[in-house]
C-alpha cells in the first residue's frame, strides 16, 4: 500500500467515525442530541413572552413556561451538613425530661439500624430550655433568638423522614432523589426548568462554610443527566469568586476576547461536525466565564456593603463565614441568580469530643447561624425580595432521642447518633404560610404519627412554588422520563402554601 493510498484509507476512516457520531446525535430519533436540540427548541418558543425575556432555540439556559403562578422566583437553601438535632431546636418533647437517664424501650432497638448506638442506649432529654414564641405559639428552644423574631414567618415542617442514615447517601437523596451518584441536583432542574435571571452569572451558585465540604462532595450539585451547563458553580467569598477566574497579569482583557473568539469558532466547527451537544455548554461556559471576571467580582465584594448591613449579618472580613455566605445570599439573589445553595457543615453531633458535644458544639453552631439567617430573612424584606425568594433550612436527617454510645458505653459528652425516621426542616418566603407547623411526632420524637413527608414530598412542594408539577419537569434517559421526584406516590405539602 503506497502512502497516498494509506493517507486516503485513514482520511474515509475518520470521515465514517464522524458520520457514526453525526448520526447518533443528530439524526437518530432517540439520540442525545436531538433529544436535547429539539428540548430547546420547544422551550423557547414556548416561554417566549412568558418569563419576559426569550432565548434563541441554541441556547442551553432556555427556560421551560411555568403552569402555575408561582409565587418564588428563586430559591436560597441552607444546608446544615451534619443534621442539627430537632430535638435540641424545634420539635419540644417533655416526655423526654422524664425519660432522662432511663433504659431505651426495647421496640425502639427491635430491627433497628445506627450508624454507632449498640446495646441499650440511656435516653436523653433536650439539652435547652423550650418556650412557644410569636403569635403562632411555635415551640422552639432557646438556641435561635435572633430567628425567633421571624418565626411567624416560618412553616416548620417536623415529620421529615428519609430512607438514608448515613451523611453521603442522605445528603445526596435530599438534593438530588437518588442515594446514588449521578442525578442532577435539585438546583439543577430549577435551572433547567427556570433558566436564570441573569445571563452574567451562573443560575445556580453554591457558597460553602465551616472548614469542610459535606460528606456528599461536589455531586450534591452537579447535572447528572442534564447538560453540564446546569451544574451549580462554587464560589469563594475570598479571593477570586471561582479559580482562576482573573486573567494572568500579562493577559489583557482584549487579548482574552481574541482568544475566546478564536476557541469559540473552533469549537462551532466541531459543533457542526459531530454534533455533540456538550460543545455548546462549553462554548457557553467559556463565554459566561468571561462575563463573570467583572460581574462576579462585583457580585462578591462584600466591601461595598455598609457598616451597618456588616454588624446586622455578623460578618467577618476575608474569611468564608456562614455569615459572609448569607450576604452574598442576598447579593446573589439581588442579581437574579435562581438558585444559591449555601452548606454549613459541623452539625454532626455525636458527643465524642467536646466539639461535637450537643452542649458545645452545637451551641457554637447555633450562634454562628442564628443572626446570619434573621438578617437575610430582614434584609430581603426591607428589598421587597422575600415575598419571591424561598428560603429552605435543614439537615439530611434528625437525631435519636436516645443518647449516643460507642461499643454500649455512654459517651462523656451527650450527643446524638443518626435518626432517618424523623427530623425537621422549615421553609419561609415565596409562596409559603407563614406560622405553621406541619406533622407531628410521637411523644420522645421517634417516630413520626401525623402528616409524614418524604423528602420527594418536599422536593415536589419546592417546584410547585416555582411554578412547576413535578411530573412536567423531566427528561428522557435511560428509558425513563426522569424526574427529580423518581417513581414512587408524590404528595405536594399543600398546608404550607399560602
Amino acid at each position: 500500500m503506497t502512502p497516498a493510498d494509506r493517507l486516503l484509507r485513514e482520511y474515509e476512516h475518520a470521515r465514517l467515525t464522524a458520520e457514526t457520531r453525526r448520526h447518533f446525535l443528530q439524526k437518530c430519533s432517540t439520540g442525545l442530541g436531538a433529544l436535547f436540540f429539539s428540548s430547546l427548541a420547544t422551550r423557547t418558543s414556548a416561554a417566549t413572552g412568558r418569563l419576559g425575556f426569550s432565548r434563541p432555540a441554541s441556547s442551553p439556559l432556555a427556560p421551560l413556561p411555568p403552569q402555575f403562578a408561582g409565587r418564588a422566583k428563586r430559591v436560597i437553601y441552607l444546608h446544615m451538613a451534619g443534621a442539627p438535632s430537632q430535638l435540641e431546636l424545634f420539635d419540644y418533647k417533655p416526655d423526654l425530661v422524664r425519660l432522662d437517664g432511663k433504659d431505651c424501650p426495647a421496640s425502639f432497638l427491635e430491627g433497628k439500624r445506627f450508624a454507632f448506638i449498640s446495646g441499650v442506649p440511656k435516653m436523653l432529654g433536650p439539652q435547652f430550655p423550650f418556650h412557644q414564641a410569636g403569635k403562632s405559639g411555635t415551640w422552639m428552644s432557646d438556641r435561635l433568638p435572633f430567628l425567633e423574631r421571624h418565626i411567624d414567618d416560618l412553616a416548620v415542617i417536623r415529620s421529615m423522614r428519609t430512607d438514608e442514615f448515613n451523611h453521603a447517601p442522605a445528603q445526596l437523596m435530599l438534593h438530588t432523589g437518588s442515594p446514588r451518584l449521578g442525578a442532577p441536583s435539585l438546583g439543577s432542574w430549577v435551572t433547567y426548568g427556570l433558566g436564570t435571571e441573569n445571563q452574567n452569572l451562573p443560575g445556580f451558585i453554591v457558597l460553602v462554610s465551616g472548614g469542610k465540604t459535606p460528606d456528599g462532595g461536589k455531586p450534591l450539585w452537579g447535572s447528572g443527566f442534564l447538560p453540564s451547563v446546569y451544574q451549580g458553580v462554587q464560589c469563594r467569598a475570598k479571593g477570586d469568586p471561582v479559580l482562576f477566574l482573573s486573567n494572568p497579569e500579562t493577559v489583557s482583557r482584549s487579548e482574552r476576547r481574541r482568544v475566546l473568539d478564536a476557541i469559540g469558532d473552533l469549537n462551532r466547527e466541531e459543533h457542526a461536525a459531530h454534533g455533540d451537544p456538550e460543545t455548546l455548554t462549553r462554548i457557553a461556559q467559556y463565554e459566561l466565564a468571561f462575563r463573570m471576571q467583572v460581574s462576579a467580582t462585583d457580585a462578591m465584594d462584600l466591601s461595598r456593603e455598609s457598616a451597618a448591613i456588616h454588624a446586622r449579618y455578623g460578618t467577618k472580613p476575608g474569611t468564608e463565614s456562614f455569615a459572609n455566605n448569607c450576604l452574598l445570599a442576598r447579593r446573589l439573589a439581588e442579581r437574579g441568580v435562581r438558585y444559591i445553595q449555601l452548606y454549613h457543615w459541623g452539625w454532626d453531633s455525636h458527643g465524642v469530643s467536646e466539639q461535637t458535644s450537643l452542649k458545645n458544639g452545637f451551641a457554637d453552631l447555633c450562634r454562628e447561624v442564628d443572626r446570619p439567617i434573621a438578617a437575610l430573612i430582614a434584609d430581603l424584606k426591607e428589598r421587597g425580595l422575600f415575598d419571591e425568594t424561598l428560603i429552605v433550612w435543614g439537615g439530611e436527617f434528625g437525631r435519636t432521642p436516645m443518647q449516643e454510645n460507642r461499643n454500649g458505653q455512654v459517651q462523656k459528652w451527650a450527643g446524638r447518633d443518626h435518626h432517618p425516621g424523623a427530623f425537621t426542616i422549615w421553609l419561609a418566603g415565596g409562596g409559603v404560610k407563614g406560622g405553621v407547623s406541619h406533622g407531628l411526632t410521637d411523644d420522645v420524637g421517634y417516630n413520626i404519627v401525623e402528616n409524614p413527608v418524604e423528602l420527594r414530598d418536599l422536593q415536589a412542594t419546592i417546584i410547585r412554588l416555582l411554578g412547576f408539577d413535578h411530573h412536567y419537569l423531566t427528561v428522557p434517559f435511560q428509558g425513563l422520563d426522569q424526574k427529580i421526584t423518581g417513581v414512587k406516590p408524590v404528595k405536594v405539602v399543600d398546608d404550607i402554601i399560602a
